[in-house]
């Protein structure tokens, strides 16, 4: 699998709840604080931390792993966060809570965006008056390091890894379609990728594609058929296509967004489709068609895309795929000259690749807390 963790490198800067928003009882400034001091723990991730690894191990009540710490931080937050939102929502309509979102000055970096980290001055702060802004931004974070968890145990636990990524692809469903077109009316072209839904969107296309990626991993090591592992390959590059149409809708909004997730998409695409070719060949071979099999192995040589950008190593990935094509053509066409000599069909008479889908968003479900906060209008 390709690795690309950018939408996990999400910083910001610090918000402290109280300072803006006035508790009319003890029991909501307590709750403010709480908020504040939960957010810090948020502000700490991808900061240079100076405590050791034993101590964050003990803070996290016992997790080794800094994505899984990372995590916590943020499921910690979010319910107080939610609740926060939903209180501010029941008075929105006045004039003095807009004043509080401009005192909150909630800012957050772009890693999807060119200019957020090639910055002289160092990674580019997006301000946006909006505490949904906050709920968008903390969401896409719990999506990205769920993916990027995903990722870490892929080769130790598929199973594991493949319910990760389907939890991420249902935050990033639900962000798209119940939290960020409210502050649709609140961005600029010139704002983050981040607060988009179409983003959000396609992070979630990519989550399902690499769900089944994991998926099809178990599947090999089961020795399920070729013809099947062709169809569940092709289904990746389905899914990559969905995400590339949401990337083309989502650059028309966003004028600052880094090309380098398209080229991600794109290197994907091109793996799993001559990974498909190379399973559906082997079954054709198995079927005695060989000579089917020789000509979809030319042809996809021949048509695959070549000039893809992106990582030197995604590229490497790619050469690699395309040279265990031209030993798996080699050693067909050897046999066919010895054994079969079988005509090659055009390529207006080859099979056509199929997708199968087999993965599905696992959905999100904000966790509401029942706490009333009394806020000093």
């Amino acid at each position: 699998m390709l690795h690309f963790p950018d939408p996990s490198k999400l910083r910001t800067k610090k918000i402290v709840f109280e300072a803006v928003y006035r508790a009319q009882d003890s029991g909501t400034l307590e709750q403010l604080k709480e908020l504040s001091s939960k957010r810090v723990n948020v502000e700490s991730i991808n900061n240079n931390s100076s405590i050791t690894d034993a101590i964050a191990r003990e803070m996290s009540g016992g997790l080794t792993s800094q994505c899984e710490q990372d995590i916590q931080k943020l499921e910690l937050y979010l319910p107080l966060l939610e609740n926060l939102v939903h209180h501010v929502d029941l008075i929105s309509d006045d004039p003095r809570v807009i004043r509080w979102n401009e005192s909150l000055k909630i800012r957050w970096t772009s890693p999807l965006s060119p200019s957020s980290f090639f910055n002289l001055m160092g990674p580019k702060f997006f301000q946006i008056d909006n505490l949904r802004f906050e709920l968008g931004n903390v969401l896409f974070f719990y999506g990205a390091m769920l993916r990027e968890w995903a990722s870490q145990v892929l080769l130790t636990d598929l199973v594991q890894s493949m319910s990760l990524f389907r939890k991420a692809a249902g935050v990033y469903h639900y962000l798209a379609h119940d939290v960020l077109p409210s502050i649709k009316d609140a961005l600029t072209p010139e704002g983050p990728p981040e607060a988009t839904a179409p983003v959000s969107s396609v992070m979630s296309f990519i989550c399902l594609a690499e769900a089944q990626i994991a998926s099809i991993m178990k599947a090999e090591e089961k020795r399920i058929s070729d013809g099947l592992l062709s169809k569940l390959h092709y289904g990746v590059v389905l899914f990559f296509d969905e995400a590339a149409n949401h990337f083309k809708t989502a650059a028309t909004e966003c004028k600052d967004f880094s090309p380098i997730l398209m080229d991600f998409i794109s290197c994907c695409k091109v793996v799993h489709e001559l990974r498909s070719y190379k399973y559906m060949a082997q079954a054709l071979r198995t079927d005695g068609l060989i000579g089917t099999a020789i000509g979809l192995l030319r042809m996809a040589l021949k048509n695959v895309q070549k000039n893809v950008g992106g990582m030197e190593s995604w590229r490497m990935v790619i050469k690699q795929e395309r040279e265990t094509l031209s030993d798996l053509l080699r050693e067909f066409e050897n046999e066919n000259g010895l054994y079969w000599q079988e005509k090659i069909p055009y390529d207006e008479d080859l099979p056509l690749l199929e997708g199968k889908k087999i993965t599905s968003c696992i959905p999100y479900h904000p966790e509401k807390w029942e706490r009333t906060l009394a806020l000093k209008i």
